[in-house]
């Protein structure tokens, strides 16, 4: 059966006792997960992005294999919630991240990220309205409050749906730098750090005897991926070193199993739109006017088109050699105003 064929809400299993968890359609904050055992012992890579979702996850797991009913290991891949949110569940686990993924951990609560999303609903209600009042909010400098209403809808369908008022926030209790490897049972396990590019701490996860590899968000399928931190170059090695590792099996961050093809056109994708971004940055167009002039080629057909302008806003900070990153909430506000001006 084709990989994309097998994309469909739950637990896949992929190799000798090695699971993929897919939440289809893979769009904001519906993210994947694995299941590695050996005997008895076992290692989840990724929670999920709340309490219930995770619960779901660790449930179905425990259903299918013994060994997932004490987990031993967890990895965290990277630091945004959607692959860390749900740690809280996995009680007398190692939970194993980069020193730097652990770091921005716990630079944004739950709680906080609630809160915008209790606003977000209310605003995405008042439609034009709202974005109007938020303009005039971010106008008297009231910049985070306006940036919220501003990308009211976005935010809501980003993170609407999701139960974060449950969520504790669980940091790792390991950490490393560079490469780790570990072993689940006799299974070695290799842990390589090839962030910052998606976030500041990127993580891969490769199972050598078993060639499969979990790539967290260095690869989402179908989608655009989202450069929060950059810089493009670490992600293009990213791409570079999964295709090194070989492996059969390729599980993305967001979307369905993917094949070497995926990785080799995300690949195509960060050196294009870093191209052409450096050629409007010459041209002085600013990262917005640049992000609707970009001709998307092929991957137009990609979700998520909105990205393109943070993905551009990073690769204008590179340029400028900025090492500020602009405030989340306002990138939203973006995302939202270059989505609502693409064709339906």
């Amino acid at each position: 059966m084709p990989l994309r064929d097998r994309y469909t809400r739950g637990l896949h299993e992929i190799g000798e006792d090695v699971w993929a968890w897919l939440q289809p359609d893979g769009s904001w904050g519906l993210s994947n997960a694995g299941l590695v055992t050996d005997g008895d012992a076992s290692m989840l890579v990724d929670t999920l992005f709340d309490v219930p979702l995770t619960r779901a996850m660790l449930a179905a797991m425990r259903d299918a294999t013994p060994a997932a009913r004490q987990l031993d290991l967890v990895i965290n891949t990277h630091a945004n919630g959607d692959h860390c949110w749900g740690n809280q569940l996995c009680d007398g686990a190692e939970i194993v991240a980069s020193r730097r993924a652990a770091e921005e951990m716990l630079r944004l609560q739950p709680a906080l990220v609630a809160k915008l999303a209790a606003i977000a609903r209310v605003g995405a209600r008042g439609g034009a309205l709202g974005r109007r009042l938020g303009s005039l909010l971010s106008r008297l400098g009231v910049r985070q409050l306006g940036a919220v209403l501003q990308g009211a809808e976005l935010l809501d369908r980003a993170f609407g749906a999701f139960d974060f008022g449950s969520v504790t926030l669980t940091p790792p209790t390991r950490t490393f730098e560079q490469h780790l490897s570990l072993s689940v049972g006799d299974t070695a396990v290799e842990l390589h750090e090839v962030g910052p590019c998606h976030t500041t701490g990127d993580v891969i996860v490769h199972l050598p005897s078993r060639g499969v590899v979990f790539t967290g968000d260095i690869l989402f399928v179908d989608a655009h991926p989202i450069v929060w931190e950059g810089p493009v170059s670490n992600w293009i090695a990213a791409c570079d070193r999964i295709l090194e590792l070989g492996a059969a099996t390729i599980v993305p961050g967001h979307g369905p199993l993917a094949e070497r093809s995926d990785v080799e056109q995300t690949r195509r994708y960060l050196g294009y739109l870093h191209d052409e971004a450096r050629q409007r940055h010459a041209a002085g167009m600013s990262a917005e006017q640049a992000a609707r002039d970009i001709a998307l080629g092929e991957f137009s057909h990609w979700r998520e088109t909105e990205r393109v302008v943070v993905n551009v806003q990073t690769i204008y900070r590179e340029l400028d050699g900025s090492p500020e990153s602009p405030d989340v909430v306002e990138l939203f506000a973006m995302m939202a105003e270059l989505g609502r001006a693409l064709p339906r």
